[in-house]
């Protein structure tokens, strides 16, 4: 992962004030391949409650002015039965952690 530790809090705290302190959030795409350059930013989101597009654009957006990078957010309810979009990302994607 390309992320630093930093970047990684940024988008926790960010995830979780848009979505919820029970988001779980991934991510997967460019961001993970160690050896890659540039890219933007990936992320699945989890969620207990129906995600809106109001949450998703405001996370997007502070993400990309925080971290100045170009952010992407596939959002899904936990449960629910899977996008087209969230199952092509399932098995591709790296749970993101807060550092201990």
């Amino acid at each position: 992962m390309r992320l630093s530790t930093s970047q990684t809090s940024l988008i926790l705290d960010c995830v979780r004030q848009q979505f919820g302190a029970d988001a779980q959030v991934m991510l997967f795409g460019s961001q993970l391949d160690e050896t890659g350059r540039g890219g933007d930013v990936d992320l699945r989101v989890e969620t207990a409650a129906h995600p809106s597009v109001r949450q998703r654009a405001l996370a997007t957006m502070a993400l990309e002015q925080t971290l100045n990078l170009p952010v992407d957010i596939v959002a899904h309810q936990r449960g629910a039965p899977p996008s087209a979009s969230v199952r092509m990302v399932q098995g591709r994607a790296q749970a993101l952690e807060a550092a201990s």
